[in-house]
């Protein structure tokens, strides 16, 4: 394996789980200091080497991988980093953010003499010997990823220019994310109106793959709620202000909002979901929990 240099703007359990797997297979990556105790425990978990901010502008690779509304306030601080430095990295933007929002970023960091590749992370973080997620990366410098070989990320070249990353991104998470707001707001007007157990044993028999679906994707999304929703207001962003149907990713950015505040709290509507996605599983017998 070449020794490239691999920094990871901020080590999240996306970034961590994606530095993890490269420096598995030989590569070096790096990660700034200066982050909470929680992010640099898990970089140095994850073999991720911590290192002053400054020392990002060597890299070969910046991977950035954070919230979808740190994406330009992170990218204006990497250009002033590398401004003026004999390396010019590249610099990948994985963030859940449309092509609009990328387009900015491409901006600000070709100002800086840096070389921008448009990418977009499809699945979860990876875990052991799992295949993980697939990165798609877009624009005219997006085929130097080739260079990192065999590094245990599964790399999609786009022969499209920046921005088409992005979009796929957008219209797959729009999906996805919208079929388990759509999933959870149905169970809990159910809930309220006492037909609960009805429509999970309709499901289990009309649709059961989507019943199967929903049970593994509403809890797991009960922590993620929070990060989603400005992820939502990016596709809302994607689809454009003038089509009708932004505004039902507005909405669901709503009801992800709702959701994390519930979860950082009292808990009263996480808690009926996560009892209605066990409801006669494994061919239990049905029953309502005892305060239902």
């Amino acid at each position: 394996m070449s020794a490239f240099t691999i920094a990871i703007v901020s080590p999240g359990n996306m970034g961590a789980a994606i530095g993890a797997r490269l420096a598995r297979h030989g590569l070096r990556v790096i990660s700034p200091t200066g982050r909470s105790a929680a992010s640099e425990t898990r970089a140095r978990n994850a073999g991720i080497e911590l290192v002053p901010e400054a020392a990002l502008a060597n890299a070969d690779y910046i991977f950035s991988i954070i919230p979808p509304k740190e994406a330009v306030t992170a990218a204006e601080r990497i250009a002033r980093l590398i401004a003026g430095s004999k390396q010019a990295p590249i610099y990948i933007d994985w963030n859940a953010v449309s092509p609009d929002t990328v387009q900015k970023v491409a901006a600000i960091l070709d100002g800086a003499g840096v070389r921008f590749v448009d990418g977009g992370i499809i699945g979860g973080p990876p875990a052991g010997d799992g295949p993980g997620p697939v990165l798609y990366a877009s624009g005219p410098h997006a085929s130097s990823i080739e260079k990192l070989g065999n590094c245990g990320i599964r790399f999609k070249i786009m022969d499209e220019p920046i921005g088409a990353a992005s979009a796929l991104k957008m219209s797959y998470a729009g999906i996805t994310k919208g079929l388990t707001a759509l999933g959870a707001a149905m169970m809990l007007a159910a809930k309220r109106t006492g037909c609960e157990e009805a429509l999970i044993a309709e499901l289990s028999v009309s649709q059961p793959q989507l019943l199967t679906s929903f049970r593994r994707a509403i809890p797991d999304m009960f922590s993620k709620a929070e990060r989603w929703a400005p992820e939502l207001r990016e596709i809302a962003h994607f689809i454009g202000a003038g089509q009708i149907e932004s505004g039902i990713y507005n909405s669901i950015a709503a009801f992800y909002e709702g959701l994390a505040a519930d979860f950082n709290h009292d808990k009263t509507e996480v808690s009926v979901l996560a009892e209605l996605m066990k409801w006669g599983h494994q061919n239990q017998r049905w029953r309502k929990p005892a305060n239902g």
